[in-house]
């Protein structure tokens, strides 16, 4: 008997569809198609525009045009682009056209602007605009953009609409919002010496008072994964990071201990290699440590230090300026692009302790070392520990030069090498290195959180509450 496909036991097929359409970035003459697209609907049939569509957008090298091919003819596309002369990850997205033809359930639309979105995050864009045509926005309400505003255009009424980019949030949910469930501030330490935790004033601080001294004490864990990738970068880390807890809090560093582990003894050397070139660079002794050979890749390294006037990280007042002492120079790590920058490694030891005694010269009323939570999640920490929240200027920021190649989102994101987020009244940030560069780059407010304010005088919401959920120190 022959065999027959029955669709109602066999369920649908498991080979799908090929796909009718495909969104790339325009290649070759697909730009000059997609404009003759627009100007056909544009300026044909709508009449937005009278004789081109065309603008300064089109000459703009880094405009970039995604188009909808079907098959080799290009049938929809859209361009996305840089809002002014400098790029400070703001971006719009413009011009999006589908032939009519292809207006139909295929969903070119939606596609372009999916992929217009995912495409502006990939390039590091923070925030993510367009003007649409009122008619058109119910699309965009359905993919989650927001309404921002209205206007018209060529007798057409159209709205503002924003892509809500949500990085900086899912950047400190992964890496501090554990805290409180973890450490249990207000509940699981009710019965410990008050002095647990830094004490009253210090809770979640970036190092610890030693009770009855000038000891400052600080203790960081590198990423197994780190560890195991870049084995030498992790040791060299493991005494950058420590370093940065002292020298928030204005402590002189006096010694270091290091716990390693690796799968043999060759790479716990690579490890340890990383950490007495660190050691040397800061001129710290390594006091002692714990090794151990045949596990999974680990390094904790603990630091201590000495000052009689502790810097707190929660000493922010309401209407304080909030300064960025970062050093610019250096580079992406390899392998880390995006995520961690190094400007550390090309650095003499005199410059290394001129960065690291900045806090102490300075003394400011609050101050934290930008972590892996980036130059936004440490601002809330610093904002969260004062019992605020702040704003961010985000034109302020000092940046690397533009030959570097950095978008703005992540520079606001990264591990910057040398970073400290400072805390003074307006104008009096006494904050200064000739190896950094300072800058005033926005106040502790009342609303929790942190936002994200525009040159237009728009804002844009960072992070939506507390950073740790520890609450003020």
């Amino acid at each position: 008997m022959a065999l027959l496909d029955v669709p109602a036991l066999m369920g649908p097929s498991v080979v799908a569809r090929p796909a009718e359409f495909l969104v790339a970035i325009a290649e070759g003459t697909e730009v000059d198609a997609y404009r003759r697209l627009r100007q056909a609907a544009f300026v044909d049939e709508q009449g937005l525009f009278a004789g081109t569509d065309r603008d300064d957008l089109d000459d703009d090298p880094r405009t970039v045009v995604l188009v909808a091919r079907a098959g080799t003819t290009v049938v929809g596309g859209v361009r996305i682009s840089p809002v002014g002369a400098r790029d400070i990850g703001w971006w719009t997205g413009s011009r999006l056209v589908v032939a009519p033809e292809a207006r139909s359930a295929l969903g070119i639309g939606s596609a372009l602007v999916r992929a217009a979105s995912a495409l502006a995050e990939q390039l590091g864009v923070i925030r993510f605009d367009a003007t649409v045509q009122t008619r058109s926005s119910v699309l965009f309400r359905r993919l989650g953009w927001q309404t921002t505003g209205s206007t018209v255009i060529g007798g057409v009424d159209h709205l503002a609409m924003r892509w809500p980019i949500d990085r900086y949030q899912r950047l400190v949910d992964a890496t501090k919002s554990h805290l409180a469930a973890l450490l249990e501030p207000h509940s699981a330490w009710a019965d410990a010496p008050a002095t647990s935790l830094g004490g009253p004033g210090w809770v979640g601080d970036d190092g610890a008072p030693v009770p009855g001294s000038d000891v400052i004490a600080a203790c960081d864990a590198i990423l197994p994964s780190m560890v195991e990738r870049d084995p030498e970068w992790a040791g060299w880390c493991g005494v950058l990071v420590n370093v940065n807890d002292l020298s928030a809090m204005g402590a002189a560093p006096v010694g270091l201990l290091d716990a390693v582990a690796g799968r043999d003894t060759e790479f716990v050397r690579r490890v340890m290699t990383g950490i007495r070139r660190g050691a040397a660079a800061w001129g710290i002794p390594i006091l002692g440590g714990h090794t151990q050979v045949g596990v999974p890749a680990a390094l904790s390294v603990t630091a201590l230090g000495r000052t009689g006037h502790p810097v707190p990280g929660g000493g922010g007042r309401y209407g304080d300026a909030l300064s960025l002492t970062i050093d610019v120079s250096g580079s992406w790590r390899e392998g880390h692009r995006g995520a961690q920058w190094n400007s550390t490694e090309g650095r003499r030891s005199d410059e290394l302790r001129d960065l690291a005694a900045a806090v102490a010269r300075a003394r400011p009323a609050a101050a934290k070392d930008v972590s892996m939570a980036g130059i936004v999640g440490t601002a809330g920490m610093l904002a969260e520990a004062s019992g605020y929240g702040a704003v961010l200027d985000v034109e302020a920021v000092p940046t690397p030069h533009a030959s570097a190649d950095v978008a703005l989102g992540d520079w606001l994101g990264c591990f910057p090498g040398f970073g400290m987020i400072t805390a003074d009244r307006p104008g009096e940030s006494r904050m200064d290195s000739p190896f950094a560069s300072t800058a005033e780059v926005g106040s502790l407010t009342l609303e929790r959180g942190i936002v994200l304010r525009w040159p237009d005088g728009e804002t844009t919401r960072a992070v939506t509450g507390g950073v740790t959920g520890l609450g003020p120190a």
